[in-house]
């Protein structure tokens, strides 16, 4: 049986429901059984009505994906942006200018995106850390527009934390078009 046969049949089944009618036997069901509560007699009709509009359309189609506009923010966005005074993570700096696009079929910038940008004009490099995996780290001239990098205790033990403080913060949205021209690598 096909899913648009199998469409077609839980459609007769939900209309013998809808009316009151055992859809196993074709007997009526008794007046005071369960699938002739009113609520649920809708609720069959209305299932019922949607699985006729599927049929009509010759079945499921899934939805066509439609392409998201390119990421940009106008400057009176930008001006929205709430800057903090301590120094925050990359993943809060992204998620802040998210908030700024009001536009949901736009690109987001992502703190990936921000951190390859940083990783490529040398102010994030990799490091290899007690030999672990590579770790971005500040530059130099990270460390001198702002960027640092505080040891905290979590749930799983110690780890380190890159933060940004207001002029790092200010640095990465003075860019964001050249952030925004970064090729995203998470995808």
């Amino acid at each position: 049986m096909t899913e648009f046969e199998k469409i077609q049949y839980a459609k007769t089944f939900i209309d013998k429901l809808a009316n009151g009618i055992n859809p196993l036997n074709d007997t009526p069901v008794p007046d005071n059984d369960i699938i002739n509560n009113v609520r649920l007699s809708r609720c069959f009709f209305y299932v019922s009505d949607i699985l006729r509009q599927v049929v009509e359309k010759g079945g499921v189609t899934k939805p066509k994906k439609v392409p998201k506009e390119p990421f940009s923010v106008s400057q009176e966005q930008l001006e929205r942006f709430e800057y903090s005074k301590e120094p925050i993570s990359l993943s809060e700096i992204a998620k802040r200018i998210s908030l700024l696009v009001e536009n949901d079929n736009m690109e987001k910038i992502t703190y990936r995106q921000i951190s390859q940008w940083l990783l490529d004009i040398g102010i994030l490099c990799l490091k290899d850390v007690d030999g672990k995996k590579a770790v971005k780290r500040p530059t130099e001239e990270g460390t001198k527009i702002g960027i640092s990098v505080e040891r905290r205790i979590g749930r799983y033990g110690e780890y380190y934390v890159v933060l940004y403080n207001e002029e790092a913060q200010h640095f990465i949205l003075d860019n964001i078009e050249a952030v925004a021209s970064t090729e995203k690598k998470d995808k």
